[in-house]
């Protein structure tokens, strides 16, 4: 369907997926300029393509659950876990080399793997441990047991759900922004230096390359953070970003969304409009689920085929490959 809207395209790929607790996730692609952005579900799928077919999109978690191990399906973690262990091979995920190193042997067991089988100086490789920081760890738990474990260490990590967008400070120096399920993050030099909790932000905005957070603290403090995208169009894609995330972890239900304009002039400049439920009506919802767990097919490490410390994710073998060439989607992959 040439016209068909970014919410037919996602559906059907949840169906081949066997995913009921989809609102966690979304389509992901780049455009000609290597500009990312999330597929809009409300607008016509070509539209927002500017390049020329066949066109390629992945299949990403948009929405990190606030509390992943309390999913309801095992389908629903097993995604979410690909997407951490994405995270964390692609360094976005930062951690102690302990940390790493527990993290690695759940992912070793999750693919039915030991240490005897892989080698401790494999899975140093794989996350750059240093050699006298591996503990040898208790195998024996089933993939879903070892998915959950590493799920709930995964949650306690401060840069848990960054989804990083480079910028600057208004003094020049690099930094990356983030939006979490717990708040505003800024990090640079792989450290936190700031946390904004999502009722404390009170606007969000942005002019050309500028990007503007409004803050309200206690004893009724106002700041605002200032920071500096490459591109407007990146720019632009960071206030949706916000906007979104915060319609999704803040609101108590998705009839309180409202459209907002990017400037303080209302019919100024760009407005956005976050379309989907929010997490309070998606967990609800979830509890309602009552149905035989979907078979998962899991399958084994695929080697990095661009850097010794970067795996790519494994594919789901359960999702058939199209041989039509309009559309590819990889589910959690390079």
């Amino acid at each position: 369907q040439r016209d068909a809207k970014g919410q037919y395209l996602f559906d059907l790929l949840c169906h081949h997926l066997n995913l009921l607790e989809k609102d966690y996730f979304g389509i992901r692609f780049v455009d000609p300029d290597k500009q990312r952005h999330w597929l809009e579900f409300t607008k016509s799928v070509v539209k927002q393509m500017r390049a020329q077919p066949p066109f390629t999109m992945c299949f990403r978690v948009k929405f990190y659950p606030t509390d992943p191990a309390a999913l309801k399906e095992e389908i629903t973690r097993y995604l979410v876990f690909l997407q951490i262990k994405r995270d964390l091979y692609h360094g976005r995920l930062l951690c102690k080399t302990s940390d790493a190193a527990l993290l690695a042997a759940y992912i070793l067991q999750g693919n039915g793997l030991s240490c005897s089988l892989m080698g401790k100086n494999c899975l140093r490789s794989r996350l750059s441990v240093p050699s006298g920081r591996f503990k040898p760890f208790p195998f024996g738990q089933t993939p879903a047991i070892s998915e959950l474990n590493f799920l709930r260490k995964a949650q306690t990590l401060e840069t848990y759900g960054v989804d990083p967008h480079p910028c600057k400070d208004v003094s020049g120096n690099a930094a990356f922004l983030a939006f979490t399920p717990f708040g505003f993050v800024v990090l640079q030099g792989n450290k936190r230096v700031h946390f904004i909790k999502w009722n404390e932000v009170t606007k969000m905005k942005f002019e050309g390359k500028t990007f503007y957070l409004y803050v309200s603290q206690k004893e009724e403090k106002k700041i605002v953070l200032t920071y500096f995208a490459p591109t407007p169009e990146a720019c632009k894609h960071l206030w949706k970003c916000g906007i979104e995330n915060q319609a999704f972890y803040k609101l108590e239900k998705s009839s309180q969304v409202r459209t907002v304009s990017s400037s303080n002039l209302f019919f100024k400049g760009s407005r956005f409009r976050y379309s989907g439920r929010v997490a309070k009506e998606v967990m609800e919802s979830s509890a309602k689920i009552k149905r035989e767990p979907p078979e998962i097919h899991r399958a084994g490490l695929v080697p990095s085929r661009s850097c010794p410390s970067i795996t790519h994710g494994p594919r789901l073998s359960s999702v058939p490959r199209t041989r039509r060439r309009a559309v590819h989607i990889s589910i959690m992959e390079g």
